[in-house]
């Protein structure tokens, strides 16, 4: 086994840096991983665009096998085990809004590729606590994605007030809506996809969506109303103005998912919220034991990530074709290619 290993590194405003680095000894309480498999993801740009004090490995969608365990470490996780790291790093037992399950608003709670180093590397250091069992039959690569978008549709629509059987709404097919209709399907639902023009139609079909709906021919919102009405809507398209349009598309006592982040503000007429009974939130991502339970339901489902796949070595192209929407669907790395 070599003592080092290549890592990509965020080094300035979209500026990505090959490297070299030396392994050592995970520290107590955490696991080295031998990196097969990371993800881009569209959160990848807190790294890669946000303001940082040092260079950073990006990548929270890490499929991987324990290489060495740290001292305090639970026996139950071995040298290798084949495992996962989602955005939440793993929780600091000891801090109260971890035992609370408030785990965003922990100060000690790592965000993986963001806060800490992540998996844009052939190694990385994880917390224990941090750490998903990979599931027999998850392939590595296709799958990586599920770490992280593939979880928080999951999460998205557990959380949602909606029975199977009812009407929910995916809006955008993309990175994230792919999925989403696959998941909707899955948990029994009928399902509505939502697309600009018509190049999607039968793709939404494929994947599970029982209703199109073309936002550019006509208005989503009274669409969805011609069907009855969404129990949920699911946005994952990052336009406040197209999100807005979609709360009158909703039955009573609907709500809008937000999980496409975008700097413009959705708009709701306050009759629109108090008649209706609707509601607006968002969703993000979910726990590594949740993240277990979603693994599961994704092979007991057959859903997939639809994935171009590159080498370590050509990360910054991955990110340029994820952030410019250009990807189909997702983009892996993958290190042993």
């Amino acid at each position: 086994m070599s003592d080092s290993y290549r890592a990509v590194v965020a080094t300035g405003h979209r500026r990505f840096e090959l490297v070299e680095r030396e392994r050592h000894d995970p520290p107590p309480g955490q696991v080295l991983i031998e990196v097969q498999a990371c993800g881009v993801c569209h959160t990848d740009a807190l790294a890669v665009e946000g303001d940082r004090d040092r260079p950073i490995v990006p990548g929270h969608e890490i499929i991987g096998r324990i290489g060495a365990v740290g001292e305090g470490v639970d026996a139950s996780w071995k040298v290798g085990d084949r495992v996962g790291v989602g955005f939440l790093g793993g929780t600091d037992t000891t801090c109260e809004a971890c035992r609370w399950g408030d785990f965003l608003n922990c100060a000690d709670q790592p965000l993986t590729g963001t806060t800490i180093d992540g998996g844009y590397a052939e190694v990385t250091y994880a917390r224990s606590t941090g750490l998903v069992r990979i599931p027999p039959g998850t392939e590595t690569v296709n799958d990586a994605p599920l770490l992280c978008a593939g979880l928080t549709m999951y999460s998205a629509l557990l959380a949602g007030r909606a029975r199977p059987g009812s009407l929910v709404a995916v809006q955008g097919i993309g990175g994230l809506g792919h999925l989403g209709i696959q998941y909707a399907r899955a948990l029994g639902h009928r399902v509505a996809a939502i697309g600009r023009g018509t190049a999607k139609r039968e793709l939404a079909a494929e994947l599970g969506a029982d209703e199109y709906i073309d936002s550019l021919a006509e208005d989503p919102g009274e669409a969805l109303r011609r069907l009855g009405g969404a129990a949920v809507v699911v946005a994952t398209a990052a336009a406040g103005a197209a999100m807005s349009g979609l709360v009158s598309g909703l039955g009573r006592n609907g709500e809008l998912v937000v999980v496409g982040a975008d700097p413009e503000p959705i708009q709701v007429r306050p009759e629109q919220l108090i008649f209706g009974g609707h509601r607006i939130r968002g969703s993000l991502t979910g726990t590594a034991i949740e993240n277990e339970d979603n693994l599961r339901f994704t092979l007991r489902h057959a859903i997939r990530s639809y994935n171009e796949v590159f080498p370590l070595s050509e990360a910054a192209k991955a990110y340029e074709r994820m952030i410019s929407g250009d990807v189909r669907f997702r983009a892996v790395l993958d290190m042993r290619g």
